[in-house]
């Protein structure tokens, strides 16, 4: 899979762009703040619907401009697919594939692409937030259906904590608690299928992950990557430090779908008088975390800068690796975004190696230099939200 077309317009700074892609690796030059990065996040957004860099897609749309398109051309073997996205301030965002509507959250369905930016750093320094957002998204590209489970999980926390706080302020009313009871059972069952998912992606994305980071960095430092369910622990902070041995396996017999319902729910009674007193759901998968070990130790909080980096980045490949042996659609398309600047050169040549042989690569960089010349067979020229070269 590749894109050989993009046009944008009233997307970030380009009123208007137009840029032919060729397969194979792409590299996207300018100084800072020019437009290379707001080209590759367009492309990231039209098969996510979302953008790695904000939350809310408003600032996604030019200012003083009221809406903004995407428009892509996608190539697979014989089959070119147009995605077209429409950003809007003052209605509801919309999408189609080959001219025909679909819903935002199926664009994975048509395109698939995994994005590495400095942003993501904070997968291996940040709060577990972050990263179950990983996980859930790359969950949604392996499998779609699970964009509404997850949709769903969310607005049964959101309706759950709504009526822990009615039934904080009435009291503890009878008819409060009976209902609540409801929204527990669906909590338990979305809240199963969601862990489970993630399990499944962890057992799967652990080998890509190791093999990523040796190859990258040169070195075997033991990486291993596991789960933290809150069903088995107190979980009190979304960043309270994790406890050696409350990681779940999906190759143990505790993680069947019928072992992790019945400790949800055996979970969720012993913490109902915290929950009522706090107002808040404080079980589930919304609250679990995605651990992250280097040589035995949590990655956060004791792997260097290098390190963190490193590992970063071996989850974002890991990922594209998990992809493409999913995907019937062929390689995801791989985006690097001001990547090599941080790396030695070293490890410029080895991430070089690594993405060589997907179908297409996406690069940007504010120092062509700093990219292998193996990587800059293609090379795009950016200024002021406007292509200024291409050869």
């Amino acid at each position: 899979m590749h894109v050989t077309h993009l046009t944008l317009a009233n997307f970030r700074n380009y009123e208007r762009a137009e840029v032919e892609l060729a397969p194979g690796p792409v590299l996207f030059v300018g100084r800072n703040g020019q437009g290379k990065t707001n080209l590759v996040e367009a492309v990231g957004y039209a098969g996510s619907a979302s953008s790695h860099r904000v939350s809310n897609d408003q600032a996604l749309v030019r200012f003083g401009t009221e809406q903004a398109v995407i428009r892509m051309r996608v190539q697979h073997e014989e089959r070119s697919v147009l995605v077209e996205v429409e950003l809007n301030r003052g209605a509801p965002n919309r999408a189609q594939v080959n001219r025909q509507p679909v819903k935002l959250r199926d664009l994975p369905r048509t395109f698939a692409s995994v994005l590495f930016a400095p942003e993501d750093l904070a997968l291996v320094r940040g709060d577990p937030g972050g990263r179950r957002a990983f996980l859930d998204g790359l969950v949604v590209q392996r499998s779609p259906r699970y964009a509404g489970i997850i949709a769903d999980y969310d607005r049964v926390v959101r309706q759950r904590n709504s009526l822990l706080k009615s039934a904080r302020a009435s009291r503890l009313a009878p008819d409060s608690l009976t209902t609540l009871d409801v929204w527990d059972d669906r909590l338990v069952d979305l809240g199963t299928q969601l862990m489970l998912a993630r399990a499944a992606l962890v057992a799967d994305l652990g080998p890509h992950v190791d093999a990523a980071y040796r190859a990258v960095a040169g070195d075997d430092h033991a990486t291993r990557l596991s789960l933290r369910l809150s069903i088995d622990a107190d979980v009190d902070d979304d960043a309270a430090p994790l406890d050696k041995g409350q990681e779940q396996s999906v190759d143990d017999d505790r993680g069947t779908a019928e072992s992790i319902a019945e400790r949800f729910r055996v979970r969720l009674a012993t913490l109902r008088r915290n929950e009522l007193d706090r107002a808040v759901t404080l079980v589930g998968p919304h609250r679990d975390d995605l651990v992250l070990e280097l040589n035995g130790l949590p990655a956060r909080g004791y792997a260097s800068h290098g390190e963190s980096w490193s590992y970063a980045l071996s989850l974002k490949l890991g990922s594209a690796a998990v992809l493409r042996v999913d995907s019937v659609a062929g390689d995801p398309v791989l985006i690097l975004d001001d990547v090599f600047a941080e790396l030695d050169e070293g490890r410029r040549e080895r991430l070089a190696d690594a993405v060589g042989d997907y179908e297409q690569v996406l690069i940007t960089a504010a120092v062509g230099a700093d990219v292998p010349k193996r990587l800059a067979a293609t090379r795009i020229g950016i200024a002021a939200g406007a292509v200024v070269e291409s050869s």
